[in-house]
């Protein structure tokens, strides 16, 4: 009985481990400046350290990315206007959550 009372002890550390977090600011920074995500199905997406932005899919499209109050923004002109999404991590998997709740998973690539 005690094996069992213990498992039940440490199970919800291993599910909250499971889960993806919600980075801050500087986190975001860390997490995308420098690094590419792959989207699937020939879709990704670079992010520069000097904050400009490229989605491949089909054909380049530039951008730019800042971080604001601990969201990721960006802006694809020839639109001025800049979207903002909640960041979290899960390993590798960076997902994106618009103001909908709506999900986009990106994953680490070279």
């Amino acid at each position: 009985m005690r094996r069992f009372a213990l498992i039940l002890l440490l199970w919800p550390g291993v599910l909250a481990a499971e889960e993806f977090q919600q980075l801050t600011g500087n986190e975001i920074l860390m997490a995308l400046s420098g690094k590419k995500l792959d989207y699937g199905e020939g879709v990704s997406q670079t992010f520069d350290d000097s904050m400009h932005t490229m989605y491949f899919s089909g054909h380049p499209s530039a951008g730019r990315w800042a971080v604001r109050e601990d969201r990721y923004c960006s802006v694809w002109p020839p639109s001025d206007i800049w979207a903002c999404y909640d960041v979290k991590q899960l390993g590798d998997i960076i997902r994106f959550v618009d103001d909908a709740g709506g999900t986009t998973d990106g994953t680490y690539t070279e």
